[in-house]
């Protein structure tokens, strides 16, 4: 499954044309749940499995804080499940970029 043009503008670091969601189905969603507008939450809840989402809020380390508890709220997960949220994650993102 090709991804629609609209997309595009998430995925500055790939080669869009290529890019298959059903192949790469966590990486979309990923990208969809930090950056994405209306239009493309509404596209990956139509293409994707709730399942499919939740996986990729609790597994995804990408995520910033700020959008990992917004969408834990939406899709039910428990915060402590989110690996993203959890303080020992946090504390090695601040060693990486101390400003």
């Amino acid at each position: 499954m090709k991804p629609p043009k609209f997309l595009r503008k998430y995925f500055w670091d790939v080669n869009f044309d290529s890019l298959d969601a059903s192949q790469y189905p966590y990486f979309i969603i990923g990208r969809i749940l930090e950056y994405g507008d209306k239009e493309a939450v509404k596209w990956m809840i139509k293409n994707f499995k709730k399942t499919q989402i939740k996986q990729t809020l609790i597994k995804r380390r990408g995520l910033s804080a700020k959008s990992a508890n917004y969408w834990s709220c939406i899709f039910g997960v428990p915060k402590n499940k989110i690996l993203c949220l959890k303080k020992s994650y946090q504390k090695m993102q601040k060693s990486h970029w101390p400003y």
